[in-house]
């Protein structure tokens, strides 16, 4: 009887009744739980167009040609079908947006699947915080894959708030959504042959593990590559990712709100290259995500910059599922997950709906489908811990400046330069005439009263301050302005709020973010956050910043592992020589 089945029992009995369901409804016998009509197929195996049929039943493909059988119908008038887009790289954090309100803003833009790498929740709340993230993405019209994060902290210069011992990789590995290791970020170790990263391989050692190589070149990139890594999103000109390429890397062609690399990498791509390139977002704001896009704005610019629109699909598609191993998925074939999208313009990626496993989610750019409830754990609304920021913390002896950082916009690698600070008295203060600012890191996990200060150019900012919670990757307080008075008031703002984006003038709070999840995301609505920072952004320049996304910035300084020059809360880091400035 069927109530003495065992739930695995119970589970092959399903698969094998829809096995065999899916044989007839292939062979015509049954009528076809739905069948797409009128359409061209995009094929990512021949790169072809066909005009055909797609039979879809319990959640997959059964077949593409024709089926007059059929439950229901979408009836087209000469569309694309393709398959849905996938994220080869992305941290959802990044977004600002909690799970779920991060699968209501990219599905309606036909992203199927996405791999992200939830560093920045380990670097906060270790395990625990992602298994909540990880119970959020269930039952998503989404598929959300997982890669273990490789380094927390990023390096022994950042100051995390959770532990990430190798237990939690290893049981990390064993989900079955993760498909691989996190960025390698911590290069130095790898070369060293540390033996902690020596575990993390080993564990590792079945999966792919994804690199973090910016810069790289010669026999360090080759030893890095001979660890073991398979994969970089970090190229940032066109010589650095073909040298990469033929050392045997797959290419990830990144294009985020603060990195923007693929006008320079396009033109890798080849008739000989392109099957081992695809694409990344890596870190794309909430405000992007509702005004551009996702996968298909990256998309867009590809074949606006010249790539075929259909290759360009297969690299976004079938390219990322076959070097993330991802079974039946990423294109539209017999026995594939039926996750497609409906197109009406090739060229311009205009998608008109998305299905997931076969059911119509998205429709002329809204989701369609309610989403799972998902509770936040109370845990994650409490994690800013800060002592008392004293105003003498902030003071530096202008004696002991010699050295800032440069912003190089669009990219998230800076220069370290030699600066000559103003001077009031016998401190270094900010110069706004030459933009040259004063940039604070404070420790908010453990209330160590840690602070690290020095100078950054190019924000531009005429007066005022802004700070944030998310500070690359230990996500400590960062802060940067024209006042002392001014940098401290927006560090309270942000730390009051448990989480957040502030910008403060004259003592005045010109906008705020709450960001209470682990001073990371939001459960808010996409319109709501989409406003509210793009409110943030206009107020920030309306003090002077010419940078298209000044916090996207702000939060990369205190990256520890990418050149030139960083602050962390351990104070200016000379990443030229890997050693403190």
């Amino acid at each position: 009887m069927a109530e003495d089945l065992t739930p695995d029992q119970a589970l092959t009995n399903m698969w094998k009744w829809q096995w065999r369901r899916r044989i007839a409804v292939a062979q015509g016998l049954y009528e076809a739980e739905l069948v797409i009509r009128g359409g061209r197929v995009l094929n990512v195996f021949t790169e072809e167009l066909i005009e055909a049929d797609v039979a879809i039943d319990t959640g997959r493909i059964v077949g593409i040609g024709k089926f007059p059988l059929a439950r229901t119908e979408i009836v087209l008038n000469g569309e694309i079908i393709a398959p849905s887009f996938i994220d080869a790289h992305i941290h959802t954090e990044a977004s600002l947006l909690w799970m779920p309100r991060f699968a209501e803003a990219v599905v309606p833009h036909g992203t199927g699947l996405i791999v992200t790498d939830p560093h920045e929740m380990a670097n906060v709340a270790g395990l625990d915080g992602i298994r909540a993230m990880r119970s959020a993405a269930e039952g998503l019209p989404l598929h959300v894959r997982f890669t273990v994060p490789s380094c927390v902290p990023a390096s022994q210069h950042e100051s995390p708030g959770a532990e990430w011992p190798i237990t939690d990789i290893e049981e990390m590995l064993t989900w079955p959504e993760t498909v691989g290791l996190g960025e390698m970020m911590n290069v130095p170790a790898v070369l060293a042959g540390d033996q902690n990263i020596a575990d993390i391989f080993a564990a590792a050692r079945h999966h792919r593990i994804d690199g973090h190589s910016p810069m790289m070149a010669g026999s360090p990139l080759t030893a890095y590559i001979a660890a073991g890594i398979d994969s970089d999103h970090e190229s940032v000109t066109l010589d650095e990712a073909r040298d990469k390429l033929r050392n045997g890397l797959m290419i990830m062609i990144r294009e985020g709100s603060s990195e923007k690399n693929l006008h320079e990498l396009l033109p890798l791509v080849s008739d000989h290259t392109y099957p081992r390139i695809c694409f990344a977002s890596d870190d794309r704001d909430c405000h992007d995500l509702a005004e551009v896009g996702h996968v298909d704005d990256i998309l867009r610019l590809a074949i606006a910059g010249g790539l075929d629109p259909i290759r360009a699909i297969r690299m976004a598609t079938w390219n990322a599922a076959q070097y993330w191993q991802l079974e039946k998925i990423g294109a539209i074939a017999p026995g594939y997950e039926a996750n497609l999208v409906i197109l009406d313009s090739l060229e311009e990626v205009r998608v008109k709906q998305t299905l997931f496993h076969g059911r119509v989610v998205a429709e002329n750019g809204q989701l369609t489908t309610e989403l799972p409830e998902s509770p936040v754990p109370l845990e994650l609304l409490q994690t800013i811990h800060l002592a008392p920021v004293r105003r003498s913390q902030l003071q530096i002896d202008a004696a002991n400046v010699t050295r800032g950082i440069e912003i190089i916009p669009g990219q998230i690698v800076t220069k370290l330069i030699h600066i000559t600070p103003a001077v009031d008295g016998d401190r270094a203060v900010s110069d706004s005439a030459n933009d040259l600012l004063k940039t604070v890191s404070v420790e908010r996990h453990h209330a160590t009263g840690r602070v690290g200060v020095g100078f950054t150019r190019g924000f531009g900012l005429k007066r005022g301050a802004i700070a944030s919670t998310i500070a690359h990757d230990a996500h400590n307080i960062i802060a940067v302005g024209v006042s002392d008075e001014d940098i401290l008031a927006a560090i309270a703002i942000v730390a009051e709020s448990q989480g957040g984006l502030a910008v403060v003038a004259d003592g005045e709070v010109l906008a705020h973010i709450s960001l209470p999840i682990a001073g990371l995301m939001t459960d808010e609505p996409l319109p709501n956050v989409a406003s509210a920072y793009d409110a943030m952004r206009k107020e920030v320049q309306r003090l002077g910043s010419t940078l298209h996304d000044p916090f996207g910035t702000l939060a990369f300084l205190s990256l520890s592992v990418i050149p030139e020059a960083r602050l962390t809360d351990r104070g200016l880091l000379d990443l030229t020589n890997e050693n403190d400035a």
